[in-house]
């Protein structure tokens, strides 16, 4: 009789690991277009100005230094993305506040336009057009373990667990008038970048030589990329309701 309550046991804890959160299939999953955030779609719906502002990114910088953390491991992989720079066009793009222009890479834009001019002669290229505004900013921190914690309870080798972890990075942003150099706005902006794990086990002696096991569970690990780029979105909207408080732009009508 016993050993048919362990074996229904483990075949209801088998039965609800089918409920935990994982992919459909193991198939090769098509790519997709990322869906507009929240708080870039709030900035999609209200007003925007009547020209876009020109502005320029050199660069949107890692400044944390730091690698990711693994146990009894060298890893050079470092802890938040290094595109920093691309996603920071694309919400200038986005947002339909700013036209950026082609800082990051210059110098191959400067070598088409030299390669142009030579197969061309006779067609002589524009001058490149000028920003009004520069954006500076970077990744100033990333924190691990800010935030710890779980709980768990086992009775005769039964048990479940849930651990959590919050991790925060840390994003700057600012405005920089280009005829002046004057740094008209700045903003911080911090992000929690939340892990969570869930399991539920069986570890029973059922005789002297017989052992009853079982384990099933889950993990959520919130992408580094995508916590960044969400810091990046508020900073960014933030810069613009401050600039229209302090009237360096408006929104048209």
């Amino acid at each position: 009789m016993k050993y048919i309550a362990l074996i229904t046991l483990t075949t209801v804890m088998l039965s609800g690991c089918s409920l935990f959160p994982k992919p459909e299939n193991y198939n090769i999953e098509p790519a997709e277009i990322d869906q507009r955030s929240p708080v870039m779609q709030y900035l999609h719906e209200s007003p925007g100005p009547s020209t876009p502002i020109p502005v320029t990114v050199y660069a949107f910088r890692d400044q944390t230094g730091q690698y990711k953390p693994q146990a009894n491991v060298s890893s050079f992989s470092t802890a938040v993305t290094q595109g920093g720079t691309s996603m920071m066009i694309q919400l200038l793009l986005d947002s339909g506040w700013f036209a950026p222009l082609e800082r990051e890479n210059l110098q191959n834009l400067l070598t088409e336009r030299q390669i142009h001019g030579s197969a061309k002669k006779d067609q002589e290229l524009p001058p490149l057009r000028e920003a009004r505004l520069l954006f500076e900013g970077g990744i100033i921190s990333y924190d691990t373990n800010v935030t710890t914690g779980g709980i768990g309870a086992e009775y005769f080798g039964i048990g479940a667990s849930e651990m959590y972890r919050e991790d925060q990075v840390s994003v700057y942003m600012r405005v920089v008038d280009v005829h002046t150099g004057q740094v008209l706005l700045s903003v911080s902006s911090t992000k929690k970048v939340f892990s969570v794990e869930l399991r539920a086990g069986l570890f029973r002696y059922v005789s002297l030589n017989r052992l009853a096991e079982a384990e099933g569970g889950f993990t959520m690990n919130e992408p580094v990329q995508n916590s960044v780029q969400r810091a990046m979105e508020t900073a960014l909207v933030e810069l613009i309701e401050r600039g229209q408080e302090r009237g360096f732009w408006r929104a048209a009508g």
